[in-house]
């Protein structure tokens, strides 16, 4: 079984202690005064987190991400620097459950204004299996836990979106206008969004998607999908010899056509899947990162892209 690279605790804490040693008062001071001149200093942790606080931002912030492109958030590794620059950012914006390193890292760090989107909607457990049956409830499978996968259904991530154009409304006054009139331009465009998942998947022909990586499982809630995951929420895990019998068994009777993998890991699981069960593989992005290989430049763009997978695969009319 594959073991997901997190830096250990004990090790965050200590490049902690080292970079917290260099730190200038800059942590606690007003927010207005951003070592960026007028801009807002800001961290985001992944490209979610990155994508809402460029979009709400505008142009009086200065985002830097801690997760560069094509790596695999799950497994990131902060360096001291890295650590230890945290407590330079004038905001922090992070969904705690993603990243360990990352949430050990900011309670260290200090920083007077960090927002936690998972606290910003609801989290749910979901499972390997996931999706809404006739009295719309979940089901869980394998794996079940707290999803932190909320940026997947648009309406949850219109929820963050609005909690962190409050949050910045709070950190940078003398932009709150600015801050609210970009809030409102996004939860339009994912009002929109969520209005084409909704029509796009009204009339399928089955409702059933198996994935490698169990990260759809607000998204199959939102719009009485039924996700089958062949592993759990960690894409790194790999799946047991009666869940992989499962699949075979779960394809058939559902009528499922595609096996999906992602673009930040491995498709050799969804390849042999596909191989062993006849069906075909495709690409649903989870939209934890940007590459070269993201079907799409930004998070809008990537999730119309999904849509269309999703509608190919489930015999959409």
């Amino acid at each position: 079984m594959n073991v997901r690279r997190l830096i250990p605790t004990a090790a965050v804490a200590g490049a902690v202690a080292l970079g917290l040693t260099a730190l200038s008062a800059c942590s606690t001071s007003d927010a207005a005064e951003s070592k960026n001149g007028d801009k807002l200093d800001v961290v985001a942790s992944f490209y979610p987190m990155q994508f809402l606080a460029e979009e709400i931002g505008g142009t009086h912030v200065s985002v830097t991400t801690l997760t560069k492109p094509g790596v695999e958030p799950h497994d990131l590794e902060l360096s001291p620097r890295q650590i230890g620059g945290l407590g330079d950012a004038d905001y922090i914006l992070y969904l705690k459950g993603i990243q360990p390193a990352v949430d050990d890292a900011i309670a260290q760090s200090g920083v007077r204004n960090s927002v936690d989107a998972a606290k910003l909607t609801t989290l749910e457990d979901h499972g390997t299996e996931t999706g809404g049956d006739e009295h719309g409830h979940a089901h869980e499978g394998e794996g079940a836990g707290a999803d932190p996968h909320i940026w997947l259904d648009p309406v949850k991530y219109a929820e963050v979106a609005k909690g962190v154009g409050k949050s910045l409304e709070k950190a940078d006054p003398n932009h709150a206008a600015d801050y609210r009139t970009n809030t409102d331009a996004l939860v339009k465009k994912l009002d929109a969004l969520n209005t084409s998942y909704k029509k796009g998947l009204s009339d399928i022909a089955t409702k059933t998607f198996i994935t490698t990586h169990s990260a759809f499982g607000y998204l199959a809630e939102r719009y009485g999908l039924i996700q089958e995951g062949i592993a759990g929420v960690d894409p790194e895990s790999e799946p047991s010899p009666a869940r992989v019998k499962d699949i075979h068994t779960i394809a058939e009777k559902n009528k499922a056509t595609t096996v999906f993998f992602e673009t930040l890991a491995s498709d050799r699981t969804a390849k042999t899947v596909a191989r062993d069960t006849g069906l075909k593989t495709d690409v649903l992005d989870p939209l934890e990162g940007i590459t070269a290989k993201s079907k799409g430049d930004n998070y809008i763009e990537v999730m119309q892209s999904n849509l269309a997978a999703l509608q190919k695969a489930l015999g959409a009319k």
